[in-house]
C-alpha cells in the first residue's frame, strides 16, 4: 500500500499512560516515514502535552469536547489517506500499523478492526480478556463485520470524512464508534476483522469498575438503538446468549416478591436455570483457558447482565 497512514490518539489527561503508546511507534515494522503519529488533546490539564513533545508526534490541541470530536479532529487535519484510531492507554504491538492497513489493499475494504490483549493478573482483568476473545471467535465466523471500536480501527479516510466521522453528541468514550461502523455498515460499506492486528490494554481490574463500564455502555447504547433499532436483534460482535441472559438475570430477581406471591419463587427458579444453561458456551470457553474464571464466570456474568438492564432502562427512560 502506498498510501500515507495517519494514526490519530486522542488523549485526555492521560499523561500516566501515554508514554508507551507514543514508544510502541518508534519500534513499528512499517517505516516511519509511511506514517505520521497525532495525539489530539482533548483539554487536558496534566503533563500529556509535556511528554507528547518529547516524541516525532504531531500535537493538536482543543478545548474539551469529548473523545469523539478529538478523533475527528484528527481525522479533519491528518495528512494520510488512511487513518488509524487507538487509544492513549494502548499499546499498539510492533506490526500493528502493518496488519491495520493489510486488509485496506482491498480496495473494496472501507474499515478494519484489531483486537486487544493484556498481561494483567487480577482475576475480573482476565475474566474480561477472556470475554473479549469470545467475542473475537464469533467475530472470525463473519467475512464482513458492522461493529468497528477505536482501540484498534482504521478507515479510508475520504469515507470517514464523508460520513462526518464520529456523533460527537457522545460527550465521552462509550458506543459511539459502533455507532459509526453501524452506519458504514447499513449502507453497504465492507469492514473486516483482522485478529492480528494487537494492542495490549489495561481492562477494569475491579469488579465495580467493570460492572460500572458495562452500565454506562448499556446506557449510550439506548441512545445508539433509537438511530439503528435493527442492531437490537444482532450485530457480528454482540453474542445472542448476552441478550438472553439480561432478560432472565432480571427475571430470577422475581424471587425476592416471593413471600407476597408464591408463584414467583417458580419463575425466578426456572429464569435462574434457563440464565445457567445460556452460560455454558461461555464456561466451556473460559475451562480452556482459565479455571478459575470459569468457575466463577456464572456469577459475574449475572451480575454482568443487571449492570447492562439497568444501563439500558435508564438510557431508555432518559434518551427515548
Amino acid at each position: 500500500m502506498g498510501e500515507k497512514i495517519s494514526v490519530i490518539i486522542p488523549t485526555f489527561n492521560s499523561a500516566k499512560e501515554l508514554t508507551k503508546c507514543l514508544e510502541s511507534f518508534k519500534t513499528q515494522t512499517l517505516s516511519n516515514k509511511n506514517f505520521e503519529v497525532m495525539a489530539v488533546d482533548d483539554g487536558s490539564n496534566d503533563e500529556t502535552r509535556d511528554i507528547v513533545t518529547k516524541y516525532p508526534v504531531r500535537y493538536i490541541y482543543q478545548q474539551n469536547r469529548g473523545p469523539a470530536a478529538a478523533r475527528n479532529n484528527g481525522a479533519n487535519q491528518a495528512q494520510g489517506e488512511i487513518i488509524l484510531f487507538t487509544d492513549a492507554d494502548c499499546e499498539p504491538q510492533p506490526n500493528w500499523i502493518e496488519e491495520m492497513i493489510k486488509p485496506l489493499d482491498d480496495p473494496q475494504v472501507a474499515g478494519v478492526k484489531g483486537v486487544y490483549k493484556t498481561r494483567q493478573k487480577e482475576l475480573v482483568a482476565r475474566l474480561v480478556q477472556i470475554e473479549y476473545e469470545h467475542k473475537y471467535e464469533r467475530m472470525k465466523k463473519f467475512k464482513y463485520i458492522d461493529f468497528i471500536d477505536t482501540y484498534s480501527a482504521g478507515y479510508r479516510k475520504d469515507i470517514f470524512l464523508k460520513y462526518n466521522g464520529f456523533d460527537e453528541r457522545y460527550p465521552k468514550a462509550s458506543v459511539e464508534d459502533q455507532e459509526f461502523s453501524f452506519r458504514l455498515s447499513h449502507d453497504g460499506h465492507k469492514m473486516v476483522f483482522n485478529p492480528n492486528a494487537v494492542v495490549f490494554h489495561k481492562h477494569s481490574a475491579s469488579l465495580m469498575g467493570y460492572l460500572r463500564k458495562k452500565y454506562k455502555i448499556a446506557f449510550w447504547k439506548a441512545f445508539l438503538l433509537k438511530r439503528h433499532p435493527g442492531k437490537m436483534k444482532t450485530d457480528t460482535h454482540t453474542p445472542q446468549s448476552l441478550k438472553i441472559q439480561m432478560v432472565f438475570a432480571l427475571s430470577a430477581l422475581l424471587g425476592i416478591a416471593g413471600p407476597v406471591y408464591q408463584p414467583l419463587y417458580y419463575v425466578s427458579g426456572l429464569s435462574l436455570l434457563v440464565f445457567l444453561l445460556s452460560c455454558i458456551p461461555f464456561f466451556f470457553f473460559a475451562l480452556k483457558r482459565d479455571l478459575t474464571v470459569a468457575l466463577i464466570s456464572p456469577v459475574i456474568l449475572f451480575l454482568r447482565s443487571l449492570a447492562l438492564s439497568c444501563g439500558l432502562g435508564v438510557g431508555i427512560i432518559k434518551h427515548l
